[in-house]
């Protein structure tokens, strides 16, 4: 199976195992460059049992030991808006944490990180496949210092990188080849050198070949649900725009109408919801 399709993401690093715990806790190690160990995961989807539930998210909210909140996201096909939900979402993650209490202030707000791994598209100009954002002023130079950043992997910028001597590669870049050429029989030996050196990654692909039928099958189902939901919305507000011009279109046709029979402008814009400067045009 493709670990790049985020169900299946999803499957592999949330499940009540010691092996999918290694691999989250190493994945999230290597990509915000520092050790740490997920002590929760946070439910965050609608149970098997409740599958017709509309809003469905593929992602993985978790804690830290140090109570640091962490969500990790494949994204399999992004959209083109997805930098602002990143932007939304570190945003609701940080605001997220209680520090209601007398004995709290600011200064137990945690880091937190917004991690999302992008399997398709570019989205930034630049070569590099990782990027690290914070809060800066880019006029002066000047870093906020602040607890909220957001990290993004694009996965089809990680050309280069596939060729590098092992020894030679980050946890992050070792990371980011095995979810890109995973399924890719071409770099199959690259792949089994990255997973005898690297414990995380060897736990990922134990966790991936233990997913069982029933979750692929899920998996499969919600994934098809979410296409479905997501093809109608669209379709819904393509309809409901095309009503509104067409509403909007009748309702000048019939001032035009008024105001060549002589009606005041200012009756005409009352019956007919139209602002008096349009009228005054027509």
């Amino acid at each position: 199976m493709d670990i790049r399709y985020d169900p299946v993401f999803k499957a592999v690093f949330t499940k009540e195992t010691p092996e999918s715990r290694i691999a989250l806790s190493d994945l999230i190690s290597a990509l915000i460059g520092r050790t740490v160990t997920v002590e929760a995961i946070i439910a965050n989807e609608p149970p098997i049992d409740d599958i017709r539930q509309r809003y469905l998210r593929f992602d993985v909210a978790c804690k830290t030991g140090k109570g640091e909140p962490v969500n990790v996201e494949m994204s399999f096909n992004p959209d083109a808006d997805e930098p602002v939900r990143f932007e939304y979402y570190a945003a609701r993650l940080f605001t997220g944490q209680d520090i209601h209490g007398k004995t709290k202030d600011y200064n137990d707000l945690k880091e937190t990180y917004q991690i999302a791994i992008l399997a398709k598209g570019r989205f930034f100009p630049d070569e590099n496949f990782a990027h690290n954002f914070l809060y800066y002023d880019p006029d002066n130079r000047v870093s906020l210092g602040g607890r909220t950043r957001i990290i993004t992997v694009e996965l089809v910028k990680t050309g280069p990188v596939v060729d590098k001597p092992i020894e030679e590669m980050t946890n992050a870049e070792k990371w980011a080849v095995f979810f890109q050429y995973l399924t890719d029989e071409d770099k199959r030996g690259k792949i089994i050198e990255i997973i005898n050196r690297e414990e995380g990654i060897a736990m990922a692909l134990e966790t991936l070949a233990n997913v069982t039928q029933d979750e692929v099958e899920y998996a499969r189902m919600t994934t098809l649900l979410k296409s479905e939901l997501d093809y109608q919305s669209r379709m819904v507000g393509a309809r409901r725009k095309g009503l509104a011009e067409g509403r909007n279109e009748a309702s000048l046709e019939i001032a035009r109408n008024l105001k060549g029979m002589g009606l005041p402008i200012s009756q005409i814009a009352e019956g007919t919801g139209i602002p008096i400067e349009t009228i005054t045009q027509l």
